[in-house]
């Protein structure tokens, strides 16, 4: 699958990475029948940095795992740079998630065992064109703590270890979905710089879930889900610094 060349989002200089149009998502048969996603439609282009509004139930992690190639939709149209993902094959899902997405989850996921050093590494030797651990870990300012295990690390920096890890294939996409969840406001923040800073100095297109209003600010855009649609979208004209958010 040969990714056709990129357009341009409407009322944006930055070329599209994901176009759905129709995008439907349903779990479950006859009267357990549940729709997640009712109709998506949007652009996702490239070094954007998206915030994913609404309720809980609302559709934000049902389109995340769509956009990452973890879940395929039920029907409409899902491309990535001009690459059909609803009839792509398991083999070429694998490769899409291994070459082209870093995922951050709410809870951290990291090998015990394995210093922060190495928990990185494990991406670094499937990656296409990686960059070395060391210089991950240092993009998220734990340089001075490589050799360290995962249980002599506070879950902010835990986290921060996941974004290295997540980062280090140097992937066109990031999707984090809610990876502040469980972490307090300041350590919050923290993450919330590491990934801004991935944001800006990988280009990376970074689409993230939360509950919390403020992270508004810090986005390109938000878009507000409920029902399982795209219910309103917001464009900022500036993006705040994650180090001015309060909540």
């Amino acid at each position: 699958m040969k990714p056709d060349v990129a357009e341009n989002v409407p009322g944006s200089s930055t070329a599209t990475l994901f176009r759905a149009r129709g995008l439907t998502k349903v779990y479950g048969m006859g009267e357990t029948e549940i729709q997640a996603l009712a109709g998506v439609d949007l652009d996702l282009g490239e070094g954007e940095l998206i915030v994913l509004l609404g309720p809980s139930g609302s559709g934000k992690t049902t389109l995340l795992n769509n956009l990452g190639g973890l879940d395929v939709p039920t029907s409409g149209e899902l491309s990535y740079r001009g690459m059909d993902l609803t009839q792509a094959s398991e083999h070429e899902l694998t490769r899409y998630r291994r070459e082209s997405v870093g995922f951050i989850f709410q809870f951290y996921n990291l090998i015990p065992s394995l210093t922060a050093r190495e928990n990185v590494a494990l991406i670094t030797e499937i990656a296409r064109d990686p960059m070395e651990a060391e210089e991950a870990l240092g993009m998220v300012n734990l340089g001075g703590r490589l050799d360290h295990f995962p249980a002599q690390l506070s879950g902010g920096e835990q986290q921060r270890v996941a974004i290295a890890r997540a980062i280090a294939k140097r992937p066109e996409v990031l999707l984090c979905d809610e990876p502040t969840g469980a972490l307090d406001i300041r350590t919050g923040i923290v993450v919330l710089e590491a990934i801004e800073r991935a944001n800006r100095e990988l280009g990376t297109l970074t689409v993230l879930i939360t509950h919390n209003a403020a992270m508004a600010d810090m986005a390109d855009r938000v878009l507000y889900f409920s029902d399982g649609r795209v219910h309103r979208e917001r464009r900022n004209a500036t993006r705040a610094p994650a180090s001015s958010l309060s909540w």
